[in-house]
């Protein structure tokens, strides 16, 4: 698929989500400037957000980080519920989301997992309600920390129970003011390979152009660490996802079941929000080759930044 000639690792590529994260009744987005013009694509919607998590076939999922501790009001004390894994603690975290549209009495859980590290608080699963899920506080990290911790969002197109070391990373992101440094550098549209569905054409060839946007979040001023590889389920229609370890990033234009499950995906544009890359692909490019591969480079970079919005009751 191709990767930009200053990345050390050949393999090493990354395509990423650029929009926004949409959570209860709070969301984050990112603003796009076109050509004078500043557009916002959402990742969030609480309409969708049932249908995508089938769709993404990352249903299981129930991920953690290891060596975190997230504080929070209990909703549950672990000193008195304790089960056998992390797995465990994160689906009883789930459980406590009422239906589709319903609240969720809990978003965050923390486990104590090492027999030899915990003693007595082995098995201990706190089940918790952070004042904003999207914000949240952050007690303590480090090797020595005894516990594994975890979100749960309710609704929304982050996935942070299938790539939670994926999705701390854009939290932090959005904590900062400026994101300099961040933009878009590479579009490719679907070409005559996929139609307007994003279903690829039969005996059409699978690239170039191979219909994504292609971006980096790695900031001026701040210091990268390789986010390692995590749920990797079918490249859909708007899926966003690192290939490698970041800091690039992707939002897919078409459905790659030829990409098998070779990508983290750790986030979802919505429908409606596509519109939104489609006019990036659509812009002016300069072909170029990377790595023995044809892409078409943007002569003007897309910059990103990131904003925190309300969204109205």
């Amino acid at each position: 698929m191709g990767r930009r000639q200053t990345d050390s690792d050949l393999h090493r590529f990354t395509l990423f989500l650029i929009a926004a994260i949409s959570c209860c009744m709070a969301y984050y987005s990112f603003s796009v400037s076109l050509k004078g013009n500043s557009d916002t694509i959402f990742v969030g919607s609480s309409e969708s957000w049932r249908a995508n998590e089938e769709e993404r076939e990352g249903d299981g999922c129930c991920g953690g980080v290891e060596h975190l501790e997230l504080w929070g009001d209990a909703m549950k004390w672990g000193s008195d519920f304790k089960l056998n894994s992390s797995e465990e603690c994160c689906r009883a975290c789930k459980e406590m989301c009422e239906g589709d549209n319903g609240p969720c009495l809990c978003d965050s859980w923390v486990f104590c997992g090492n027999k030899q590290d915990c003693g007595s608080r082995f098995g201990e699963c706190w089940l918790k309600k952070q004042k904003d899920a999207l914000d949240p506080d952050w007690r303590d990290s480090g090797d020595k920390v005894i516990w594994t911790s975890g979100l749960v969002f309710g609704k929304g197109e982050l996935f942070p129970d299938c790539a939670p070391h994926s999705v701390y990373y854009i939290l932090e992101l959005l904590s900062l003011q400026h994101c300099a440094g961040c933009q878009f550098y590479r579009a490719e549209s679907r070409g005559n390979s996929w139609d307007l569905q994003g279903n690829h054409i039969e005996h059409a060839p699978y690239g170039p152009p191979y219909a994504l946007i292609q971006g980096t979040v790695d900031a001026y001023g701040t210091v990268f660490k390789d986010i390692p590889q995590e749920a990797c389920p079918t490249i859909r229609r708007g899926s966003i996802a690192w290939v490698g370890s970041g800091p690039d990033f992707f939002i897919s234009l078409a459905n790659h079941h030829e990409w098998k499950k070779a990508y983290t995906v750790f986030g979802q544009v919505l429908p409606e929000d596509m519109e939104i890359v489609e006019k990036i692909s659509q812009l002016p490019t300069i072909p170029d080759v990377w790595s023995n591969v044809k892409v078409a480079v943007l002569e003007r970079p897309v910059p990103l930044r990131f904003i925190r919005m309300r969204k109205s009751p």
